[in-house]
């Protein structure tokens, strides 16, 4: 009798408590992956006893609390145990044991802006994608940015790669000023803000941006910056040139923000900046557009091909082309209109659901026509 075949997924992202960009990846996948399945097992590995709520019906979650090497070690083992048809490692890395495979790869930013990082997380980083990528049979690139770096990088054969891209959650979108008023007295938020939303690390290049700010308040605006997002590696050097700029005054550190308030927090904003030195895609920037927020981002990376022409682009090493786009932004009535309008319109391209479905299919890809 034929078994349904068994798809593995590495859900360890899931365990961590404040999600980010990846993170959110792997969620939303597992959110919308259920109205694609056509009989498919789909088994979950988690590191934690915790059971996100992802991870329910209809998957087989499997979980493994280890205290180190869980992938290598703990999931490897696993793979030797009781392996599934395929595994894909939506945000982590390929265990050393492991059947055909599939994994997603988010970021180069490691290359482009190695002074951006740590040296042992630019060295982990390097290795783990580079073993990955090896050991995988087929690559998701998230943006044809990230596939281009492969190839010329790594060396992937261009047949191994797909690109697909990330959606944007149905709950971003304009939001009422009831939401947004109560948002801004529970945070203690300014009554007119630019947001810039990302880990808080030197690539976010959140210096350029808080000096830009200069230039805002010169024009007579009365606009602070509100910065949201967790402190990542280096962020003491953020803080230094934040303190340097002498606009520390006119910074809000909102911190962490919970998804849930994302939208209401997006929805305030007169404009949304997103002047990262390297992006493998750019989320917050769609999610900022899908909310009507008339958008400023960097030309590095994927952020031009993810906003395409429903943003202003600007060079994220120039602070004065940044100001300036700002206030414009700020100041320019028509263009606010065509850019929230326009920003709106495109955002909507991007759905979840499309790409859990591509997704889906690279998988079915490599499933064995005749499970026993």
């Amino acid at each position: 009798m034929r078994r349904s075949p068994v798809i593995g997924i590495d859900a360890s992202r899931l365990s961590v408590g404040q999600r980010t960009g990846t993170e959110t990846y792997t969620a939303q996948l597992l959110r919308h992956l259920p109205p694609h399945l056509a009989g498919e097992t789909i088994r979950l590995y988690l590191n934690s006893r915790d059971l996100p709520v992802e991870a329910g019906a209809p998957y087989d979650p499997i979980q493994m609390p280890f205290p180190r090497l869980w992938t290598h070690a703990r999931l490897s083992w696993e793979m030797i145990r009781q392996s599934p048809d395929i595994l894909f490692v939506p945000a982590h890395v390929v265990p050393l044991v492991h059947p055909p495979s599939v994994v997603t790869i988010h970021d180069l930013g490691y290359l482009h802006e190695p002074e951006s990082h740590p040296p042992a997380a630019r060295r982990h980083l390097h290795l783990s994608t580079r073993w990955s990528i090896h050991a995988a049979r087929r690559v998701i690139a998230i943006s044809a940015a990230t596939q281009q770096a492969l190839v010329q990088v790594y060396g992937v054969p261009e047949a191994k790669l797909h690109v697909i891209h990330h959606g944007v959650g149905q709950e971003f979108h304009p939001t009422s000023s009831d939401a947004v008023a109560e948002l801004k007295a529970r945070l203690s938020l300014p009554a007119r803000y630019v947001l810039a939303v990302g880990t808080i690390q030197p690539r976010k290049n959140l210096g350029r941006l808080t000096r830009a700010m200069r230039l805002v308040r010169e024009s007579g605006l009365p606009h602070h910056l509100v910065v949201a997002g967790k402190r990542g590696w280096l962020a003491e050097r953020v803080d230094r040139e934040v303190e340097a700029s002498g606009m520390g005054d006119f910074v809000h550190w909102a911190g962490y923000v919970a998804p849930a308030d994302l939208p209401a927090l997006y929805a305030g904003a007169d404009a949304f900046c997103f002047p990262s030195l390297y992006e493998g895609f750019g989320l917050p920037a769609l999610e900022a557009m899908a909310c009507g927020v008339p958008t400023v981002v960097s030309d590095q990376g994927a952020l031009p091909e993810v906003v395409a022409n429903a943003a202003l682009v600007v060079d994220p090493t120039d602070e004065r082309a940044i100001g300036a786009a700002l206030v414009r932004v700020l100041t320019d009535a028509a263009l606010r209109r065509r850019l929230s309008a326009e920003g709106a319109a495109h955002a909507a391209r991007f759905s979840w659901d499309r790409t859990a479905a591509q997704t889906l299919a690279i998988l079915r890809d490599l499933l064995p026509l005749n499970a026993p």
